[in-house]
């Protein structure tokens, strides 16, 4: 596959749907170009779903475990049942028990195909295997399947071994604590499932509570697998405590910043009253990033989708959880976690995100700067009715690193509406799909591809159903304007 240069050539037009952004092999995301690409994805269209040639590898299968996962069922006979590929056996048993407590009556197995663990299920009961690879992340990774395929060469073990102590090492100077404190994991959301899951062998199972409007599986996670998890839009303190004093939650969950919004609660303040009322907190940093902001004084543990801004090249699928050193809870998570983490990120994986990591720091000060430049000049636009950044949010202001700044991502809403949103986006010359934090700049509506069935409710949380968000790449900062500019 000959790589196109996305920042000079993007997948905007037509012609382009369903391209791999970027065009390898692994990539995490794919063009939907129009707005009506996006429509047809969500409503599962034929001739849209045909075309594409990539998909986030937690909401359907890269080519190779597609592949993966037809070939088992040939192999084991089961052409009318669905195979879900897991990197080991522990994982597809945590997935078929899943299964099982949706509906005990589901026919489901676990077959070995090619060294990969393969929960194989009937129709009838699909959804479930597929809710639970999507939201746990736990899934066989493209690499993985390749590799059991024979198409992509199997690293040497220590070649793995060597890629994720560095890794670590990597991790722990951004974070400033203990290796020990880190563990890598295959998603994002397999960081937080294991956060879940050691919570819950410490303070039971319970439901957790989710502070400010989330990305959409850090929310569907815990509500879906696991025990619930309530949503609290209004983040003034004193309705805060009425949630914690009413509900008890085992944990609090918050994104610094939130997704799409861009909004930052006050996150020293309720660490205080979780620290007061027993509660730990579990705080997702993958937007603001951990380069940008000083989050251990007030987090008990801190989860990041490394696939984003860490990784940037945008085909490596990986995650991080990183225990504070001021935890009350330090030793009982550090020692928890091990025993309850399934997987962990693969040799293949975690080489690639070695490589193409070791310019994290400098990479993220130039999406920091860009993000911000962009965002002032969209400001002078008359057209806009709002945009969304956290420049000025006291908030995030106050958990501030010395020389940091405010990540890759900014929303923004139209005076038109949706209307004149479906213009812009579909005029637009820049990369247009889901995912954030690549090298290139990647554009979507994210309220259509996030929460498709359920827009009235996106909306009564004050999230518009015509928002674009914009996650800034390397673009030349003036070549990028223009192409906004023109269709503003």
């Amino acid at each position: 596959m000959t790589e196109r240069n996305l920042l000079i050539d993007p997948c905007w037009s037509a012609k382009d749907l369903g391209e791999p952004l970027p065009s390898r092999p692994h990539a995490v995301s794919v063009a939907l170009p129009r707005w009506e690409d996006v429509i047809a994805y969500e409503e599962k269209v034929p001739a849209c779903i045909n075309s594409l040639k990539a998909i986030y590898p937690r909401f359907g299968f890269n080519p190779f475990v597609a592949e993966v996962a037809r070939k088992s069922l040939e192999f084991h006979g089961e052409s009318n049942k669905s195979s879900w590929p897991y990197p080991n056996r522990a994982s597809a048993l945590s997935a078929q028990e899943y299964c099982l407590r949706k509906n005990s009556d589901c026919f489901s197995k676990i077959e070995d195909f090619l060294g990969v663990s393969c929960l194989i299920i009937d129709q009838k009961n699909t959804s479930s295997a597929k809710a639970f690879w999507q939201h746990t992340g736990l899934g066989l990774s493209s690499r993985e399947a390749a590799i059991a395929l024979g198409k992509e060469k199997k690293p040497l073990t220590s070649d793995g071994d060597y890629a994720r102590e560095e890794l670590i090492k990597r991790l722990a100077n951004i974070y400033n604590c203990d290796k020990c404190l880190i563990r890598l994991h295959r998603s994002g959301m397999a960081a937080l499932t294991t956060i879940i899951s050691a919570i819950n062998c410490i303070k039971g199972t319970s439901s957790t509570l989710q502070i400010g409007f989330p990305y959409v599986d850090v929310l569907k996670l815990p509500q879906i697998i696991f025990q619930g998890s309530d949503l609290i839009i209004k983040t003034k303190l004193n309705h805060i405590k009425e949630e914690l004093d009413k509900k008890n939650p085992a944990a609090l969950i918050i994104e610094i910043p939130s997704n799409p919004l861009l909004q930052c609660v006050d996150l020293i303040s309720i660490s205080k009253l979780a620290k007061e009322k027993n509660i730990p907190v579990i705080v997702d940093d993958t937007i603001g990033s951990s380069l940008n902001v000083h989050l251990t004084p007030y987090a008990d543990v801190i989860f990041s989708s490394l696939t984003k801004s860490f990784a940037g090249r945008g085909d490596i699928l990986a995650g991080s959880t990183v225990i504070s050193p001021y935890s009350k809870w330090k030793k009982e998570i550090a020692e928890i976690i091990p025993k309850v983490a399934l997987s962990t990120l693969s040799d293949s994986d975690a080489i690639e995100l070695e490589l193409t990591s070791r310019d994290v720091k400098d990479r993220l000060k130039r999406l920091n700067q860009s993000c911000l430049k962009l965002k002032e000049k969209l400001e002078t636009k008359k057209e806009i009715s709002k945009v969304l950044h956290p420049q000025y949010c006291k908030n995030f202001n106050s958990l501030l690193k010395k020389g940091g700044g405010y990540g890759c991502l900014l929303s923004f809403e139209l005076k038109g509406g949706i209307e004149e949103s479906k213009r812009v986006y579909d005029s637009l010359r820049v990369n247009k799909g889901p995912s954030l934090g690549t090298n290139f700049t990647l554009v979507c509506p994210y309220v259509q591809l996030a929460h498709f069935k359920e827009l009235k409710w996106a909306e009564s949380c004050g999230v518009s159903e015509h928002l674009l968000r914009v996650s800034v790449g390397l673009e030349n900062e003036d070549e990028l304007w223009s192409r906004f500019n023109s269709v503003i």
